[in-house]
């Protein structure tokens, strides 16, 4: 089956994925699903997939990149200290301790190849995560930190990953070259994903403001800056998942300074969206689609030990996630008691980390599409040619360590977070009003001086002074609205949330007309197309508030 009938059966599988979830009675992950349905197609189609491992790690490139973009920043600042231990310390606490578990556990896996396992373990899934916590009441801080250590880790997860695969390949590791191999890694792939998207931003944006702006071709710059990051970072030998990270956080910072129009900020969020959801549902089909083989291959690997028989695969699986989740608590632990004895003395005071906060921090540990990518990277054979020692049985525990923390997740979390509320946060409330508060007296003042600059040809006079009337009134009322409840935050939510139903109600309304009028041929094709469009464009403006 040639490639790109290969692509568009993936494709197909994960649309399909996605429809069977919902159809579902039951709440199911979307992962269970694209893993089953891979499962399924292998099996009754036949239908396998060959790729060169380091093609998996390519494709992450982008997915990573979209993290760094999207992640908030000001989060990332505020508590760079926690998200640091837990990106890079827990990282290298969980190799280390579950490197040597799973080798204690199954001699027959090298140690290399066991540290290769736990450092495609290590890393957290942020997107999944988010899909979990969504569902009970966390405070936006801990979803906040989460995100930030799911961004980190990944890229310290799989640069410790490549370590250990070079160290199996080879037979030989020595602390100090790796640690000088690792600096130029870190830093090399930072400083050219910063290079690469900086030059990149800066060069769309002269070309945007001589020669107008595309936006066709700035989706397309944005799709072409991880991988340009990632492929020169790796020709010379350092990390391009850094590379990835660093262009998307970059990227962030050139979306904050507002030089891409609505238009294109609108259309490519889109496509990116479209991009992640496609993504990380390849992966899983992939996955499910090399299932049978890998669990086969895996089941040959155990014979070699006292413990013959699949059954023992499942106990392996069980055995590791339960050696993580006591590794990330003590982790979790030790790092919140010693933030928490550092700060006894300052202004700012914490409670004691109580057991549902430790255990909802090591629970929400899910892993993800990154593991899963980073497992398949293991190479087919070694420098001199024989196989990759356990590689499918690593492949199979990878994948069971994804399925059984979704699990422990899904199921755990609202028990441990049970009875517990969300904490408000009121200066964040604080700041979002006091920006639309000066985002409307910016309005109005914009307004004002139109009016007042407004050239005395220009006619008619009157109708413009009355539309303008009319729009400044709509912002005086929301700035009045915005000032009298300020004190009131509940009051000042509820009548926003009143205002954009009301507008939405409208909106899909005027939608619906215009597609009756349109069926009933009383509109020509283009021109409803147009007037559907600036609808779909003011909707998608209150759906995001």
């Amino acid at each position: 089956m040639d490639a790109f009938t290969v692509s568009l059966l993936l494709i197909a599988s994960v649309v399909a994925s996605s429809i069977l979830a919902r159809m579902s009675p039951f709440v199911l992950p979307l992962p269970f699903v694209q893993i089953a349905l891979g499962a399924l197609i292998a099996s009754v189609f036949d239908f396998q997939v060959h790729l060169d491992p380091s093609t998996f790690l390519l494709f992450l490139a982008p997915l990573l990149f979209l993290d760094g973009w999207r992640t908030p920043k000001d989060g990332l600042l505020r508590d760079k200290g926690t998200i640091a231990a837990l990106a890079f310390g827990l990282v290298i606490f969980t190799v280390i301790g579950a490197g040597y578990f799973i080798h204690w556990m199954i001699p027959a896996m090298p140690l290399a190849v066991a540290f290769a396992l736990a450092s495609a373990i290590s890393p957290t899934d942020a997107v999944a995560v988010s899909a979990i916590v969504a569902r009970v009441p966390v405070a936006k801080r801990l979803v906040h930190i989460l995100e930030g250590e799911s961004l980190l880790n990944d890229a310290s997860g799989l640069v410790c990953m490549r370590f250990a695969i070079a160290a199996a390949a080879t037979g030989y590791f020595s602390i100090t070259q790796a640690f000088g191999a690792f600096l130029w890694v870190a830093t090399g792939g930072i400083c050219i994903g910063t290079l690469v998207a900086f030059l990149a931003t800066r060069g769309k944006d002269w070309a945007s403001r001589r020669f107008g702006e595309e936006t066709g071709s700035q989706i397309l710059i944005s799709l072409l800056i991880p991988f340009g990051a990632y492929i020169l970072a790796e020709r010379v030998e350092a990390s391009g998942i850094l590379a990835a990270v660093a262009s998307g956080i970059v990227m962030s910072y050139e979306e904050l300074a507002g030089r891409a129009s609505a238009t294109t900020r609108l259309q490519r969020t889109a496509v990116w969206n479209a991009l992640q959801f496609a993504g990380n549902g390849v992966i899983f089909v992939l996955l499910g689609e090399q299932l049978p083989t890998i669990v086969s291959g895996a089941a040959d690997v155990v014979q070699e030990t006292d413990h013959a028989g699949q059954l023992w695969l499942i106990g392996y699986v069980l055995a590791i996630v339960l050696a993580l989740l006591v590794l990330r608590a003590l982790w979790v632990w030790g790092t919140l008691g010693l933030m928490l004895l550092r700060r006894q003395d300052s202004d700012e005071r914490f409670q004691t980390p109580t057991w549902r906060v430790v255990a909802a921090a090591s629970l929400a540990g899910v892993r993800g599409a990154v593991t899963l990518a980073g497992v398949f990277a293991l190479p087919l054979t070694l420098n001199d040619g024989s196989p990759f020692p356990a590689r499918d049985l690593a492949i199979f525990l990878a994948a069971g360590v994804i399925v059984v923390s979704l699990i422990a997740a899904n199921l755990g979390l609202p028990y441990v977070l049970a009875g517990v509320t969300a904490l408000p946060e009121p200066m964040r409330q604080r700041e979002e009003d006091d920006a639309r508060i000066a985002a409307a007296r910016a309005a109005i003042e914009a307004i004002e001086q139109r009016l007042q600059n407004m050239p005395p040809s220009q006619r008619p006079v009157d109708l413009q002074m009355e539309i303008a009337a009319r729009v400044m009134e709509l912002y005086r009322q929301r700035l009045e609205n915005r000032i009298k409840t300020g004190t009131n935050t509940d009051l000042a939510r509820s009548m926003s949330e009143i205002e954009r139903e009301l507008h939405l109600i409208a909106i899909r309304a005027e939608r619906a007309e215009l597609y009756r009028v349109a069926h009933d041929n009383n509109l020509p094709e283009e021109l409803t197309s147009q007037l559907i469009r600036e609808v779909d464009l003011l909707e998608s403006r209150f759906s995001t508030l």
